[in-house]
C-alpha cells in the first residue's frame, strides 16, 4: 500500500493569468501558497485482476477504458498500470467547488502515488508537468497550471507561466515572522456555497482573448503579484491589504460568475468591520472567503460574518509527498 498526501492552496494574486488565453500571449504570473489542507490517495494492490476506484462513488471494472473518473482512467493510462489496483481518497475540506485547487491537487496526489506504486520516483516539476497534460489535456478541463505546481511544489511561491508553455516556481523569500504574522493576519471563512468553476473559466477565458480592457485587468494582476513579491521581499506587510482588494476589484471584471450580490455583500460586511482586502478563492462564485486584517479586527469581522464558518489555516512548506509505504 501507498498513500500520498498532498496540499491544497490559497492563491493571493494573479489568478486568470496562468490561463493559456493570456500567458500564450505573454507571461502571466501569480502569488500561491500550499496550506495544511490535504488530499491523501491510498493505492493498494488489488487481489484479482479487476480496477476498484472509490470517490463519491465506487466502481470496479476490468479495465482501464471502462473507469468513468477521468482523472483516475487518464493517470492510470500514463503511468501503465493497467489491472489490479485499488484506488480510495480522503479529502480534509469538501472536494469540490471551494477554490482551493481540489481537482489538481487529487491529480498530483493520484499521479505520486501510482509512480510510488510501481517503484518510480517522480519529482515535483514531472508531477505538475503531467497533472496539467492530463487536466487540460486529456480530459479537456477549461482551468490554469497554477494549482497543479503548488500543489506539487508547496510552500509559499512566487510563479511565472511563460508562452513556451515553461513554467517557473520561485519562493517567496522573507523574514520567518513576516511570514507568521501573515498568517495570523488570515481569516479563511466558509461560505456554504460551492459552485463549478468550468463555466466561470470558459467565460474569463473568452473575455481575456477578445476584450482588451478585461486583457489589461489581467495584466495589471500579474503586475500586482511583482509588486506583491516585492512587498514580501521587503518584509512589508502594509501594502498587502491592498493589494489583495485591488486584485478582487479587478477579478471581478473579468466574468459574470465570479461574484455575486451575496458575496459582495459579505465582502463589504467585511470590509466595514476591519478587512483590508481579501478575495473569493479559486474561480469565483462560491467556495472560501479570505480576508486579511489586523489580528484584534478578527473577532469583530467574525461577529459580522456569522453565517460564515471560520476555518484556521497555516502555510504548508512541503508539496505533494507519499507519506506510507507498505513492503510488499
Amino acid at each position: 500500500m501507498i498513500i500520498s498526501r498532498t496540499p491544497l492552496r490559497v492563491s493571493f494574486v494573479g489568478g486568470g493569468s496562468d490561463l493559456p488565453a493570456f500567458y500564450r500571449h505573454e507571461p502571466g504570473a501569480v502569488v500561491s501558497t500550499a496550506i495544511n489542507k490535504y488530499i491523501y490517495i491510498t493505492v493498494n494492490e488489488k487481489f484479482d485482476h479487476q480496477i476498484r476506484a472509490s470517490y463519491s462513488i465506487t466502481e470496479i471494472v476490468e479495465r482501464v477504458d471502462d473507469l468513468k473518473h477521468q482523472l483516475i482512467r487518464e493517470a492510470l493510462r500514463l503511468v501503465g498500470r493497467m489491472h489490479a489496483i485499488e484506488i480510495t481518497s480522503i479529502s480534509d475540506i469538501p472536494s469540490q467547488g471551494t477554490g482551493l485547487g481540489s481537482s489538481s491537487t487529487y491529480t498530483v496526489g493520484l499521479l505520486n502515488a501510482l509512480y510510488a506504486f510501481i517503484g518510480r520516483f517522480a519529482g515535483a516539476e514531472r508531477l505538475a508537468r503531467e497533472a496539467c497534460f492530463i487536466e487540460i489535456d486529456r480530459c479537456g478541463s477549461p482551468i490554469g497550471k497554477q494549482d497543479q505546481y503548488i500543489a506539487a511544489y508547496g510552500g509559499f511561491q512566487f510563479i511565472q507561466f511563460n508562452p513556451d508553455e515553461t513554467v517557473f516556481v520561485d519562493p517567496i523569500i522573507c523574514r520567518a515572522d513576516t511570514k507568521q504574522l501573515l498568517q495570523q493576519r488570515l481569516l479563511m471563512m466558509y461560505t456554504g456555497a460551492t459552485r463549478s468553476a468550468s463555466d466561470v473559466l470558459r467565460e474569463q477565458s473568452a473575455n481575456t482573448e477578445r476584450d482588451e480592457t478585461r486583457r489589461q485587468h489581467v495584466r495589471r494582476m500579474v503586475a500586482l503579484a511583482h509588486d506583491l513579491r516585492v512587498a514580501l521581499h521587503n518584509d512589508d506587510l502594509d501594502a498587502f491589504g491592498e493589494i489583495l482588494h485591488e486584485g478582487w476589484m479587478r477579478k471581478r471584471e473579468l466574468a459574470s460568475g465570479i461574484s455575486s450580490s451575496q458575496i459582495d455583500l459579505w465582502y463589504e460586511r467585511a470590509r466595514a468591520a476591519g478587512a483590508i482586502g481579501g478575495k473569493i478563492l479559486g474561480a469565483g462564485g462560491g467556495g472560501f472567503l479570505l480576508l486579511y486584517a489586523p489580528e484584534e479586527r478578527h473577532e469583530t469581522i467574525k461577529a459580522a460574518l456569522p453565517e460564515l464558518r471560520h476555518v484556521p489555516i497555516r502555510f504548508e512548506p512541503q508539496g505533494s509527498k507519499i507519506i506510507y509505504v507498505e513492503e510488499r
